[in-house]
């Protein structure tokens, strides 16, 4: 299913399909501030298995990212010291992910990594679903090894790619070309991973 969803002023209509699939554990492709992600609930053991093996991602060695609704539900997934919340203010929401030591409230399957990659992302979209859904949403970019390709940025044609390993995709324009900027804050070193969008503020 491809469903048109305006940033600017998210359809609750629309909305509420994506909804519904997220709840019942099956994956939606949405649009970030970055790039589009695959996306699910990602307290869903099940659903974050699903989404792992579409990925080719083995969930015990590598890092998951999460995406919340804003500072506060940071802290519920993850542990955020003084200093990386002053550094998490001044950037978010925005292009970052942010990696910072797992809380006792996700799943054992994100805690033996001991670490999880932390979004919150300037698109009304992704931020809506998950405040409605009342989870963080476990997230994907669409695009394989950071190779940006032309289906990637265009919600159609990701459509056409994924419409029979997803239960919806929503359209919410053309997405972007570059992946976010990953930076550790698990000892407030505060090291940039991997340059991206964003451009970090200390």
């Amino acid at each position: 299913m491809l469903v048109r969803i305006y940033p600017e002023n998210p359809n609750p209509r629309e909305m509420a399909k994506a909804l519904k699939a997220l709840r019942d554990g099956e994956l939606v492709i949405y649009p970030t501030d970055t790039v589009y992600a695959i996306g699910c609930d990602a307290l869903n053991v099940r659903a974050v298995e699903q989404i792992c093996a579409l990925k080719g991602v083995n969930p015990q060695k590598s890092n998951l990212s999460i995406i919340c609704h804003d500072l506060s539900n940071i802290s519920e997934y993850a542990k955020v010291s003084n200093a990386a919340f002053k550094v998490l203010k001044k950037n978010l929401p925005g292009p970052f992910t942010f990696i910072l030591p797992t809380s006792s409230r996700l799943p054992k399957i994100y805690k033996n990594r001991k670490e999880v990659g932390i979004r919150v992302p300037d698109n009304n979209i992704a931020r809506s679903l998950v405040a409605e859904l009342g989870n963080p949403i476990l997230t994907m970019s669409v695009h394989d090894e950071d190779e940006i390709i032309e289906y990637s940025t265009d919600p159609e044609l990701i459509h056409e790619k994924y419409a029979s390993k997803v239960a919806l995709v929503i359209n919410g324009g053309y997405g972007g070309t570059e992946a976010s900027t990953v930076v550790n804050c698990v000892d407030d070193t505060f090291d940039i991973v991997r340059q991206g969008k964003g451009e970090l503020l200390i």
